[in-house]
């Protein structure tokens, strides 16, 4: 079933990479392999629907690629993924908020930082600096 799933999931991204490729005029760049099934892919457009099309198409690579990558016999059927609901919004990834983080409050009720620190080193550091200055007269 491994197996199944990667050559399935391989056919439809090759699928959809190919065809893009096809319709920015790169078809003849494609390997003579995706060259067939798009051409497989034409005529059966020309008898069924788009979607129908496509997901003809990609059964037949699932099936090349099944065999190609050791799977033995008849593979197995992977549900169809047209079977699923469109939920077709184009070239566009809907955008979700992160949940938003609880506030950490402090623990010990205060909510600044004590300036004692602070006040410490402003008067070490002119305790410094006024001996310096008496000790070099």
């Amino acid at each position: 079933m491994l197996i199944a799933r990667r050559a399935d999931t391989r056919a439809r991204a090759d699928f959809a990479t190919w065809l893009m490729m096809a319709k920015l005029n790169g078809f003849s760049a494609l390997p003579t392999e995706a060259q067939s099934f798009l051409e497989g892919y034409r005529q059966l457009l020309a008898t069924m629907t788009e979607a129908d099309a496509s997901e003809a198409t990609i059964q037949l690579m699932y099936k090349s690629y099944y065999a190609e990558m050791g799977g033995s016999g008849t593979p197995p059927e992977i549900p169809s993924r047209a079977s699923e609901p469109a939920t077709d919004a184009g070239n566009v990834t809907a955008f979700r908020r992160p949940a938003p983080r609880p506030k950490q409050q402090a623990v010990s009720g205060q909510a600044t930082k004590p300036r004692l620190p602070v006040a410490l080193i402003f008067i070490c550091l002119a305790i410094v600096y006024v001996s310096i200055r008496y000790f070099w007269r």
